[in-house]
């Protein structure tokens, strides 16, 4: 294992960097929404509308990424699409009127979709060559791009940089850092089977395996709550303590700060507890701690309470998506582990359209209050498919045979 170590230390870096600049651009691109609305007169329909769009189109996207990653790798997959986030980018920036806008949303929204599946991809392969847990720091590494991308938009702001300097900035950094890191990504040599070994590999092995959706569909929906808690708390927070608990536009931006920050320290903290305790107790743990926090966000009488309830259901929910890949990931291998990790990333935009548009919907119809009963009651629920992950962590089952090549052998 020490002559493949900097092999794996290099691509575990390199697909850090890779969801950091995911939540940097993602980030960026949500800070800006109110210039863009007063800079084109969107109305509030059309950028829920919006939304709804970039989470379908990088569905489209995810399913691309399958087909990238199975004729390429998934690591040409990746610079493609971090290519694709810079060029959709500079588009957003140049835009000059809605129509322009909206497409380079909507190719945009593409474009995520394949670095979301593709750095998942590359995230399952190796944590397979560590043998041992370690996707919760990927997700870590989201995270903290994420809280990047809001201060370099609020700095931006503070030093009167405009619209088009801060998005064609923000891309400059994706291209830029994309094009350094993707050469450290794992390729077909080091991760999935080439065509050629796959057709000479047993008929047993995990490299020709088809998963049915039997097999990963209850994580699959384990993840789709998670991400519709995560949307709709990014969405809808601020709105929640403006409109109904009548808070200051100051104070209301705190409720998704206090979430995304406890959220950074979960995850960073997330691969210690799971190789402790084992994925199915953390999951039971982290999903009470959001039904905890989500019932003092449903029940705060002002700003304050529900601001600690975001805090403490940022502690627990963030950690149980990297979990769901994890366990699919241990369902097959090679060429077929990029197929499957494409098709349950799919999962993560249909969680995303619930939170944008179930959530918004029922606050729009009875208050933001009654539209978190919804991530509240998927909380509820997360507790008792918590079952079907593993009680414990067994290292062994991350470590790929030689015909996956999820070790590094070569």
């Amino acid at each position: 294992m020490s002559s493949i170590a900097p092999v794996l230390r290099g691509a575990r870096i390199a697909n850090s960097l890779a969801f950091g600049l995911q939540g940097f651009f993602f980030a960026v691109v949500l800070t800006h929404l109110p210039q863009q609305k007063e800079r084109f007169d969107l109305s509030d329909g059309l950028i829920v509308g919006s939304v709804v769009l970039v989470s379908l189109l990088a569905g489209c996207g995810s399913v691309a990424a399958e087909h990238l990653a199975i004729r390429w790798s998934s690591r040409t997959t990746v610079r493609i699409g971090l290519l694709g986030i810079a060029i959709t980018g500079c588009a957003l920036a140049m835009a000059p009127n809605q129509i322009v806008l909206l497409v380079a949303l909507g190719l945009y929204g593409i474009a995520v979709g394949i670095v979301d599946a593709s750095t998942n991809m590359q995230a399952v392969f190796i944590q397979h060559g560590y043998g041992t847990f370690i996707l919760s720091s990927f997700y870590a590494a989201w995270s903290a791009g994420s809280i990047t991308g809001a201060l370099f938009v609020s700095g931006c702001e503070a030093l009167d940089v405009t619209l088009r300097e801060s998005v064609l900035t923000a891309a400059g950094v994706v291209l830029v850092i994309g094009l350094v890191l993707g050469p450290r990504l794992l390729g077909t040599r080091e991760a999935e089977a080439s065509p050629a070994e796959v057709a000479a590999t047993d008929g047993e092995s995990g490299a020709t395996r088809t998963v049915p959706l039997s097999a990963y569909l209850l994580f699959g929906i384990a993840m789709a709550m998670v991400f519709a808690i995560d949307l709709a708390v990014g969405n809808w927070s601020a709105l929640y303590l403006t409109d109904d608990l009548l808070a200051s536009s100051a104070t209301a931006a705190l409720a998704l700060a206090a979430y995304q920050g406890t959220s950074l320290i979960a995850r960073l903290t997330g691969d210690i507890w799971v190789r402790r305790f084992g994925p199915r107790r953390v999951v039971q743990v982290a999903a009470s701690i959001g039904v905890v926090g989500l019932a003092v966000v449903v029940a705060a009488p002002g700003p304050l309470i529900a601001i600690i309830g975001f805090l403490v259901a940022g502690i627990g929910m963030p950690v149980i998506a990297p979990l769901c890949f994890s366990e699919a990931g241990q369902l097959t291998s090679g060429r077929a582990l990029d197929a499957l990790m494409a098709r349950l990333n799919l999962f993560n935009y249909a969680g995303t359209l619930v939170g944008g548009g179930v959530v918004g919907a029922i606050a729009a119809g009875f208050g933001h209050r009654a539209g978190f009963v919804i991530p509240l009651v998927f909380a509820a629920v997360l507790i008792a498919l918590a079952r079907v992950f593993h009680s414990r962590s067994e290292a062994g089952k991350f470590l790929a045979s030689g015909d996956d090549h999820a070790v590094l052998d070569r």
